[in-house]
């Protein structure tokens, strides 16, 4: 457990998620989605498929608590980038993040993006994909990955797939698609 102690955003602590906040964490995302610039609809669906998935990763599904509240949250899943050669390149895709709309623009996003940064760094993952606003993620060091040479299989926009490498380096030379949901 992380705790984050400042004057801005008080005492919060970022941890696994259990199993008893399972629900509290769908209704989060549904609710903080609600209130987002850019939706679907199905998040707090897609996070429980992911969980459920095999390229779900228990360490790397990690929630914020503040004043004993779980405020926000993130979840890091694996996926791969399949090479023009062949080779799969193990990865993680970042996704879904969220935060109650009142504990918005406090950092509590930015620590649970780092936090897991540092925790998939220790078990071993170099690098990090997500589909999402540039304005936002380009502060954590992501890049279109398309700089790399990385496409992905659906229609999103390029500008909108990015990655981060977690070790330098790592993504020079590989040239393939990623799969991003």
């Amino acid at each position: 457990m992380k705790i984050l102690d400042n004057t801005y955003m008080g005492i919060i602590k970022i941890r696994q998620i259990t199993d008893k906040d399972r629900f509290e964490v769908y209704n989060l995302i549904k609710t903080a989605f609600e209130t987002a610039d850019v939706k679907g609809g199905d998040e707090q669906d897609y996070a429980e498929e992911l969980r459920e998935g095999k390229n779900y990763i228990p360490q790397l599904d990690l929630v914020a608590e503040k004043d004993g509240k779980i405020v926000g949250q993130v979840m890091f899943t694996e996926t791969y980038i399949s090479g023009l050669d062949g080779k799969m390149t193990k990865a993680l895709l970042l996704s879904p993040i969220s935060v109650l709309l009142e504990y918005r623009c406090q950092g509590i996003g930015a620590a649970l993006i780092h936090e897991g940064f540092r925790l998939a760094g220790e078990i071993g993952y170099k690098s990090v994909f997500l589909c999402g606003d540039p304005a936002y993620y380009q502060r954590f060091g992501f890049k279109r990955t398309t700089a790399y040479g990385i496409r992905h299989a659906l229609g999103y926009p390029e500008e909108n797939v990015m990655c981060r490498e977690l070790e330098e380096g790592v993504l020079n030379g590989i040239r393939g698609t990623v799969d991003i949901c």
